[in-house]
């Protein structure tokens, strides 16, 4: 199938109903938008906090804007969530895809959800996989559900299956996500071009950006491909960043010099890659095909290396300092978000811990509240802190995320402490 983009009206759509399944990051928002548009949306969760919020109109992690199209779709009747799988016009599913220890996909949910709606589905209806997965994912999703379901085969329908199949990974940004979802452009992939463009029909009811049809394993290599370039150039500016220091160069001045030849745009470092898309989207290329995907590879490496230099750099601005307090400031995996996901800043405060057991390690409070995320909550000596207290109780200041909280802290507040930087964020006051 050739990419096509997709006009308004190409293809009618009677769906008026819609199971999304799992209500995360993605699975909200989205049962959110189509909720607003006017259609009946049943969300679908493991876990009972989540569906509690949802039905009291609550969110249950931070994204703008997107408490009030949970409260208003709510209160309007056509927002709803439950732990078990409706029967709907179409099924959206938005579960976790997280990497095995060897850097595969772990397909496990997405599987699960195939099974919860091989119960529910029957004939002319639409299933989207929108979680980001290796090429191949959404026929293995369809596989399943005809398996359990041999009523909806080919083999029984006269060489054609009575159910559509389709992907449409999400491109948003967390911070941005209600913003980005309606838009953006999509890429829609089926495993015909009568899912892709039914699919559509249904997307077409709120994105407002070209919707951009082809097939499955194309639309799944597609958001794969966006997210290992990102990693590839960040690898490099995180690269650049050891060199320079163990240069004595200033990796920011280097890099803003650079960046004044026409052609150069040189990202900015840090200290890792985190989140649920760019620190494992490239390794579900690195799995499809081992032997041709080095570059991507080695910028992984390169990546997921970078914790262990902060570490590095933490422990060596202590150095003599009997059980130093080192003051760590962010968590989330980007700036003025709650998401910790593959965060490198939550791997470098284990580390930390781990191998300083006599240091106290106490985070700065900004989008965390009090709660530590489940890879520190057990460890002994972390806490969490105001940030006036965190900074003013210190030795050590590394600064982890580029939160705009943490611009209030001033120049002084900082004198006499060793400051570890991974943003550049204060390098006006240095």
């Amino acid at each position: 199938m050739n990419t096509q983009t997709y006009s308004a009206g190409e293809a009618a759509t009677e769906i008026s109903t819609v199971a999304v399944v799992g209500l995360g990051y993605i699975g909200l928002p989205t049962a959110a938008i189509l909720a607003g548009k006017g259609l009946k949306v049943v969300g679908v969760d493991v876990n009972p906090s989540t569906v509690e919020a949802v039905n009291e109109g609550r969110v249950p992690f931070v994204e703008p804007d997107l408490a009030v199209h949970v409260a208003g779709a709510v209160s309007q009747g056509f927002l709803q969530a439950q732990d078990e799988m409706p029967e709907a016009d179409a099924y959206i599913v938005a579960v976790p895809t997280p990497f095995q220890e060897d850097k595969t996909a772990d397909l496990i949910y997405v599987e699960q959800a195939a099974r919860n709606i091989a119960a529910r589905i029957r004939p002319g209806n639409l299933v989207i996989l929108e979680s980001t997965s290796p090429p191949g994912t959404t026929r293995r999703m369809a596989d399943v559900i005809l398996e359990l379901r041999p009523d909806l085969a080919a083999d029984a329908n006269g060489g054609k299956e009575a159910v559509l199949f389709a992907h449409c990974p999400e491109r948003v940004l967390p911070g941005r996500i209600m913003i980005e979802l309606v838009t953006n452009d999509r890429i829609i992939g089926g495993l015909t071009p009568e899912a892709a463009s039914t699919a559509a029909g249904l997307y077409s009811t709120f994105c407002q950006g070209s919707i951009h049809l082809t097939d499955a394993a194309t639309a799944e290599m597609a958001k794969l491909v966006e997210n290992a370039y990102r990693d590839v150039n960040i690898a490099f500016a995180n690269e650049l960043s050891v060199i320079s220091d163990n240069l004595g160069i200033d990796v920011w001045n280097l890099i803003e010099l650079a960046n004044h030849h026409p052609r150069v745009n040189i990202l900015q470092p840090g200290p890792g890659v985190g989140g649920h898309c760019i620190a494992v989207d490239p390794w579900f290329i690195v799995s499809a095909d081992p032997e041709n995907s080095r570059l991507i590879r080695t910028a992984r490496e390169v990546n997921d290396a970078k914790p262990g230099h902060v570490v590095a750099e933490v422990k060596s601005a202590v150095d003599g300092i009997d059980a130093p307090v080192i003051a760590t400031l962010g968590l989330a995996f980007k700036a003025n978000i709650d998401d910790t996901r593959e965060s490198p800043a939550v791997e470098i405060v284990r580390r930390l811990a781990v191998e300083n057991p006599d240091a106290r390690i106490v985070v700065g409070r900004s989008f965390l509240g009090t709660t530590l995320p489940d890879e520190l909550s057990p460890l002994p000596n972390v806490e969490t802190m105001v940030i006036d207290d965190a900074v003013a109780t210190a030795d050590a200041v590394v600064l982890l995320v580029d939160h705009d909280s943490f611009r209030e802290i001033r120049p002084e507040q900082l004198a006499g402490k060793a400051v570890i930087d991974t943003r550049g964020f204060w390098r006006a006051t240095a």
